[in-house]
């Protein structure tokens, strides 16, 4: 059997990505892990309620934008509060698609990765 254990996302600014996702998602650090020689960072961030983290790698050496394709991967987080967390959302412009007769939205991370925002399970 297997479980789930995180997700990665590469990002360019590790301090700009980590307040993005406590200021967005409530998402918090948990553990680090560093190069010795200081030319790379793995920041995992958990919601305190599983055991699922988001793992984000930070490289010294990359200036570039990483190359993210379509787009068309994604991570999905429930909101408990659908409509508290879609108003929130807009007042921070990172809203980049919603489809209303779905029920869900996307927001975008600094680094353009998409993140599909879904209500609760009825």
């Amino acid at each position: 059997m297997f479980a789930f254990n995180h997700f990665n996302y590469n990002v360019l600014d590790l301090n700009k990505s980590m307040d993005f996702y406590s200021r967005a998602l409530g998402l918090k650090e948990v553990r680090r892990k560093e190069a010795p020689d200081g030319s790379w960072i793995l920041v995992y961030l958990g919601d305190s309620k599983t055991g699922f983290t988001l793992e984000l790698t930070w490289l010294r050496d990359r200036s570039e934008k990483y190359n993210l394709g379509e787009n068309e991967f994604h991570l999905a987080l429930e909101a408990e509060d659908y409509d508290s967390a879609y108003n929130m959302h807009k007042q921070m412009g990172c809203i980049i698609f919603e489809n209303p007769q779905m029920g869900i939205y996307f927001i975008a991370d600094p680094d353009g990765y998409w993140i599909e925002i879904i209500p609760p399970k009825k």
